[in-house]
């Protein structure tokens, strides 16, 4: 299991994310448009670096729902791969047979 803090620094950073998303996406536009002058686009890389390093999408860990845990996530289940190993064997997840000889 991991550390509690762990998980609860994460969840504040996907919150962050979410609420930052549209105002990153625009300020990103604006830096990338070529056709502004380049001191709008300056202002703009200024606000972006004002703007707190935990809205950022890249700083959110992908964890295990189950457990906590930060590595060996498979993306579509949202579990760890111990934890699937363990529902697996206990027959909470449909569709999945664990071989054991």
């Amino acid at each position: 299991m991991a550390k509690v803090s762990a998980i609860e620094n994460n969840e504040k950073r996907r919150k962050l994310v979410k609420r930052d998303a549209n105002k990153r996406a625009a300020l990103k536009e604006i830096i990338s448009n070529r056709e502004l002058p380049i001191e709008e686009r300056f202002k703009a890389q200024l606000k972006l670096a004002e703007m707190p390093r935990n809205g950022a999408k890249n700083r959110v860990r992908n964890r295990c729902s189950v457990s906590g845990r930060p590595r060996g996530n498979y993306r579509k289940l949202g579990i760890s791969r111990v934890a699937l190993r363990e529902l697996g064997s206990k027959g909470l997840i449909p569709g999945l047979v664990k071989s054991s000889w």
